[in-house]
């Protein structure tokens, strides 16, 4: 008998191709029960996202420097790029540092915390997670400091409150697979919230997002973040984009703010010190995969973007880890 593989064709959005490259690791969660008064202060988590729902009652949140901002039931937070902030019962309430509130430790990935002074509830399930991909990272790095989510539409607002109940119950009962089951929960919770910025905010519709969104040049960015180690060059890439040669590199150059060549060089490095980071692949193998013929032009190339050689990558490199936890 003949046996086929299935091939799924890919994905015709190069944006939701970036978003679909968000996967999100080291998901942390906490549910917390608060008192009027109460505050906490909330520390910097390096290379993380932090994101706080209200499930009952209201809060204000403050980021350094800022004045508060009220947040009500139903409210969702996304901090993109971890940076430090309060939460408070009000105002002019005073903070804790979080590490110094006890909470109750469920499992490795779920907490429990009760604070307060005993008087008004409020309800928040707050999380950390990581992104590993060079497309999150790109466009994590363009996210404002923070992104709120007042208006959940009605649909989308039940299964918010449907998807935190799943993430209390496979985070306390520790059944076979549920660090995967919360870790793809917290990849939608924070998806649907890029994706409700990017229809809403003005700013999501400028340079990298908007070649995304681009029919042609979109095109060819998705091509380059799929085959990045093809011999692409610009007249390869205008045909795809169904667009003479220079009115593509005009058009991409606009768009991106670079040259189509320039980019994908980059991309390519950006790659491939992920990789060499994550994974012990000899670096002649991480080289071919970058698209380049020999381990030496790699590591000349390598080494002028980013100062370092290839091996040097690895033996400065830390273990990526939430600093912290709730």
């Amino acid at each position: 008998m003949t046996q086929a593989h299935f091939q799924p064709a890919p994905l015709s959005d190069p944006l939701g191709e970036v978003l679909h490259m968000l996967h999100l690791t080291g998901t942390l969660y906490c549910r917390a029960e608060m008192t009027a008064p109460w505050g906490l202060v909330m520390p910097q988590l390096i290379d993380s996202m932090m994101f706080v729902i209200v499930t009952s009652g209201r809060c204000w949140l403050r980021l350094p420097g800022e004045e508060p901002v009220a947040l009500q039931q139903g409210t969702m937070v996304l901090l993109p790029h971890g940076n430090t902030y309060d939460l408070l019962s009000a105002p002019d309430a005073v903070p804790t540092p979080l590490f110094d509130v006890p909470v109750n430790k469920v499992s490795d990935r779920y907490e429990i915390m009760q604070h307060g002074g005993g008087g008004e509830m409020t309800r928040a399930t707050a999380g950390v997670v990581q992104f590993d991909h060079v497309a999150a990272k790109r466009l994590v790095a363009l996210l404002p400091d923070m992104l709120r989510i007042d208006a959940w539409e009605d649909e989308i607002g039940s299964w918010l409150q449907s998807t935190l109940s799943l993430i209390a119950r496979e985070a306390s009962t520790l059944r076979p697979g549920g660090e995967t089951m919360m870790t793809r929960l917290a990849d939608i919770l924070v998806i649907q919230a890029i994706r409700t910025w990017l229809d809403r905010a003005p700013e999501a519709n400028l340079g990298w997002l908007a070649a995304l969104r681009d029919k042609q040049i979109g095109r060819t960015l998705a091509l380059m973040h799929r085959q990045p180690d093809h011999d692409w060059s610009v007249a390869d890439l205008a045909n795809e984009a169904g667009m003479s040669r220079s009115a593509f590199s005009a058009r991409f150059t606009e768009l991106v703010g670079q040259p189509a060549m320039q980019y994908l060089a980059q991309w390519r490095l950006h790659l491939a010190r992920a990789q060499l980071l994550e994974t012990r692949e000899p670096v002649g193998v991480v080289a071919s995969r970058a698209g380049y013929q020999s381990e030496a032009a790699f590591g000349r190339a390598f080494k002028q973007f980013f100062g370092i050689p290839p091996g040097g990558v690895r033996k400065l490199a830390v273990p990526q880890a939430i600093q912290g936890a709730l």
